[in-house]
């Protein structure tokens, strides 16, 4: 994906409410301040295809079930993706903090459903919340896969989008 390109999809995000004014002139710092990839060497920034991108996208999404299958990995295993490859794209930084502050915010819910069960009405609250983390990776991997960011509805930031580095 070209610089224009990548340029081109933060601004979509901005204009959508994905991103805020902040959030997209940090990333938009950090496209302008990488270094230009290598030609035939991988590993850049900006040397992913853009439909890479979208399937890494995907899978840090869908990697939230993993926790279905291996207790924990669900809380783990997004978290190794999102920092295998947030150096690899902006795009993929800003999906895996979506994913991981949606994560954090369950965790939160969770304690405090959990609390609210001594008063009957924590039962159907951690009902709902368990759909919700049935749904919204769902809704997030098929929005990843088609090339936009979904911010998870509820979510409580914990994490931003890091500072460029000064050179």
């Amino acid at each position: 994906m070209s610089l224009a390109e990548e340029l081109e999809r933060l601004n979509e995000m901005r204009e959508t409410g994905a991103l805020t004014d902040a959030d997209y002139q940090k990333a938009k710092s950090r496209l302008l301040d990488a270094p230009p990839p290598i030609p035939g060497e991988g590993g850049g920034p900006g040397s992913m295809t853009e439909s890479q991108v979208n399937n890494w996208a995907m899978f840090i999404h869908l990697s939230q079930f993993c926790g279905y299958v291996v207790p924990l990995a669900g809380l783990v295993v997004p978290i190794i993706l999102w920092q295998m490859k947030k150096d690899e794209s902006p795009i993929l930084d800003t999906h895996g903090l979506a994913v991981v502050n949606w994560i954090l915010s369950v965790l939160v819910y969770a304690v405090i459903c959990s609390v609210l069960i001594l008063v009957f009405i924590g039962i159907p609250m951690l009902v709902v919340l368990g759909v919700l983390c049935l749904v919204f990776p769902i809704i997030g991997g098929i929005k990843a896969g088609n090339g936009e960011v979904w911010g998870y509805p509820l979510t409580i930031r914990f994490l931003s989008p890091r500072e460029p580095q000064a050179s």
